[in-house]
């Protein structure tokens, strides 16, 4: 029966959570700190849900690290998306049998 609870305080939260802000804020925002601020905020939470996840996906994080340079020195050069997601795992996946290598 709490599983139920839990469940419903849940769905209410969620629902708080996006309702609210429509339903305070029917003016348009013109404040230009502000505005600017609500621009960035997608690209923070997604920055500090996927870095950690970066380093520590691989066996070491050595291995993440290195995938991470060639991602962003990918990036840096203005290559597309397919490029750099896959130079990032093949860097991943050679420093990590190069490691295994070297441990053994």
């Amino acid at each position: 029966m709490s599983i139920y609870i839990y469940i419903g305080v849940m769905a209410v939260t969620t629902y708080l959570v996006r309702a609210l802000p429509l339903t305070l804020f029917k003016k348009p925002i013109r404040n230009r700190f502000l505005k600017s601020f609500l621009h960035y905020v997608p690209a923070a939470c997604l920055t500090t849900m996927t870095f950690p996840a970066i380093l520590y996906a691989g066996e070491n994080v050595v291995s993440g690290a290195v995938g991470l340079l060639v991602g962003v020195g990918l990036s840096l050069k203005k290559k597309s998306l397919i490029v750099v997601a896959v130079a990032s795992c093949a860097a991943v996946f050679l420093t990590e049998q190069l490691i295994k290598l070297l441990v053994f």
